[in-house]
Parts: C-alpha cells; structure tokens; sequence
C-alpha cells in the first residue's frame, strides 16, 4: 500500500490518546477508533506511521497489532483472554520437569525453581510441579487466585502479557516480566531452556537461529509495550 498522508500527530481524546495522520484518527482493523491509554504508547505508535517511506511495510509497525489486539480482541472479550491466559498456567512450562537424577532436571530445579517459588510467595499460590508430561491439574485456589490477579488489569495490559505468556508457555514468566526491574534477557533465557538444552546436545542450525531471534525480538516488543501501557502520565 502507498503511503496516504502526509502529517503524524499525536492528540488527546476523550478516554486517552490517539494518533492523527493528516488530523484523521487512526482505527483498528474492526473500525474501531485505535484510542490508547498513555501518550507515551501514542507517541511510538506515531513515531512507527511516520517512519514509514512511500510504500507501508506492515513488518515496521511493531506496536501497532498489540494495540490493535488489545481493542479488538482482548475489549470486545476479556472474560476468553483470562481463560486463555488461565490455561497458561495450568500447564505451565516451568512446572514441567525431566525425570529425577536426568541431568536436564537439574539445570530445570536450578533456574527454574528460584522464580517459581517467587511468584507463589508474591502471589499467595501453589504450583504442582510434574515429572514427565502426564497433565496434573494445578490448585483450584491457585488458579482462582490467579484470576483475581488477571482481572484487575486493563485490556492493554493483558494484550501484553498474552503476548509474553504465547511466546514462553508460561504464566510464571508473564507475570515476572511485569515486575519492576524484571530482567527481560533472563526470562527469555529461562522459556528457551529446553531448545537451548538441545542445542547443547545437538547443535544449532541457521533455521533454529533464526526462529529463536524472531521470539525474542517479540518477546521484547511486547514487553516494551507493557512498559509503555504501565508507564502512566
């Protein structure tokens, strides 16, 4: 598609901030008005419009599909992303463990178990942790509490995290990443545990690379899109 406009703006609307090109405001694939919570998250969606040349290229708008998503999908049915998210956590990777005494068990109890215990302290729950593969069900408190905890956020900020917690098969990292100070590079290193794993045992090729530096180049977008969301003002 050609560019249509000329002029990005950023403008103040009723419910938050909206981006402007040529004085006509953006909408979301469903025609909806694409109104975001902070200035900060209008600016970089501005700055993605504006830097585009004379041809669209889709691959350059790196916020603008989580905004969308979060109006679209997660706005028109919140209730289907908790469950969703939910679902995460009742099969969470980090409960997930090799056999006792296997040498990838160990490496598993080592990094993984410290965050684990983490967010069950932070958050008042119980994960089961499971050898093998077999489904086991997690604590219903634990999940109701964890409910609790999703509700309470905004559209956009579940959009996020439903991002996050796709590309880690976890709601332990999701949760993580949301905390102040969370080490991005670590909680990546931590879903990618197992490839990596592999990896040692086999090596890598250039398909593996590059997958691996596609999830982590969205795994930081969408963690800069909670930063953006939460940074409020």
């Amino acid at each position: 598609m050609k560019r249509f406009y000329k002029d990005v703006t950023v403008g103040a609307v009723d419910g938050g901030f909206a981006v402007l090109l040529d004085g006509r405001p953006v909408k979301t694939p469903k025609r909806a008005p694409q109104i975001v919570p902070t200035r900060g998250l209008a600016e970089a969606l501005a700055a993605e419009w504006a830097a585009q040349g004379e041809t669209l290229d889709p691959r350059a708008f790196r916020f603008r599909d989580h905004a969308d998503y979060a109006l679209d999908i997660v706005g028109t049915d919140r209730a289907e992303t908790i469950a969703q998210l939910l679902t995460f956590g009742e099969t969470d990777t980090l409960c997930y463990r090799a056999e006792p005494g296997e040498a990838l068990f160990r490496r598993q109890e080592e990094r993984w178990e410290p965050l684990l215990q983490r967010l069950e302290a932070r958050e008042g729950v119980r994960f089961i942790r499971i050898s093998g593969v077999l489904h086991r069900p997690q604590p219903p408190e634990s999940l109701a509490k964890l409910r609790e905890r999703l509700t309470a956020f905004d559209d956009f900020t579940l959009g996020g995290l439903f991002a996050i917690v796709s590309l880690a098969a976890s709601l332990v990292i999701g949760l993580e990443a949301l905390e102040a100070g969370a080490n991005l590079d670590e909680l990546f290193a931590l879903a990618e545990l197992e490839e990596a794993w592999q990896a040692e045992l086999w090596g890598r090729d250039a398909e593996a690379e590059a997958r691996t530096a596609k999830r982590a180049a969205d795994f930081t977008t969408a963690h800069e899109f909670l930063r953006l969301v939460r940074a409020r003002r």
